[in-house]
């Protein structure tokens, strides 16, 4: 199907004319005469139909219709100009995956794995952005997402790619007077409080049977890993996801003071375009995640 769109040189010439407001700018810009540039934009306007410029007391200022164009049109030609340099850059046939990921579960699970998709997959670049729970992922110009919420992510494909149940840990020290506490214990001692997940220490303490009325005091992070490092220096006791810290429990770092592991409500997911399901790298990357997930 032939696609009714004027030449490719006449949007570039207007994109600059209207950012210079200036033809001869455009022209120096271009590296081009300043006829040509007015002649292009000339014949932009006659395949519109309408005009993009007004000449008001020697100086050239967009239509109402003009500035409108201009920002659509600089957007796609950005585009343009970026999907170019992608493609010019790799290295194979893969292309480039721009995935959006939960900061923390991209740190400590996500990169540490990374490399064996990297291996398999050498044509194809991944970049990585952090990003929380909404997201459009064709405006904020993603391919994939893995995001940690209830699945309600519209105009996707959204996959349950794992769950996770919180622990409470702590540094070893913090049990040195304490050596088997209770989960009541953990009522006396600095509770570290995650802003986006309010009702963790609530939830957990209601599934260990303890009451407790109000909110919970403690110190407030608004990232996990900013929980993670609390904990390591010994700021109290924490409530996280027990993949998050497992390392550091293996270690000894952290221990776990009460072994009651509680479920969570939401989960992490694997969230991607509906209308791309079929794109080799994003099925390539997909397919890597959900088997990591499963080992």
């Amino acid at each position: 199907m032939r696609r009714f769109l004027p030449s490719i040189t006449a949007l570039q010439f207007f994109e600059s004319s209207a950012r210079h407001l200036s033809f001869t700018k455009a022209s120096e810009e271009l590296n081009v005469t300043q006829s040509a540039v007015s002649r292009q934009v000339r014949n932009l306007e006659d395949f519109l139909g309408k005009p993009l410029f007004l000449r008001v007391k020697k100086r050239l200022v967009l239509t109402p219709s003009g500035a409108a164009y201009a920002l659509k049109i600089k957007r796609l030609l950005d585009q343009a100009e970026e999907a170019t340099i992608e493609l010019m850059a790799r290295k194979g046939g893969g292309g480039v995956l721009n995935v959006a990921v939960h900061p923390t579960f991209g740190s400590r699970w996500l990169v540490p794995r990374l490399s064996a998709f990297m291996k398999e997959n050498s044509d194809i670049q991944v970049n990585l952005s952090t990003h929380l729970e909404t997201i459009d992922l064709e405006q904020d110009n993603f391919d994939v997402a893995i995001l940690y919420g209830n699945g309600d992510w519209p105009g996707t494909l959204t996959e349950r790619l794992m769950g996770e149940s919180i622990v409470p840990v702590c540094a070893p020290e913090l049990l040195s007077d304490l050596p088997n506490p209770g989960a009541g214990d953990l009522m006396d001692m600095t509770l570290l409080q995650h802003t986006t997940r309010p009702s963790a220490w609530a939830d957990w303490f209601k599934a260990a049977g303890i009451d407790q009325d109000g909110s919970l005091s403690g110190p407030r992070f608004e990232q996990i890993y900013m929980v993670i490092q609390a904990a390591l220096a010994g700021l109290g006791v924490a409530i996280l996801p027990s993949f998050l810290v497992q390392d550091e429990v293996a270690s000894g770092k952290l221990v776990v003071p009460v072994d009651l592991a509680v479920p969570s409500e939401q989960a992490y997911y694997l969230i991607y375009p509906e209308q791309r399901a079929e794109e080799w790298s994003i099925q390539q990357f997909c397919n890597w995640v959900r088997q990591t997930a499963q080992t």
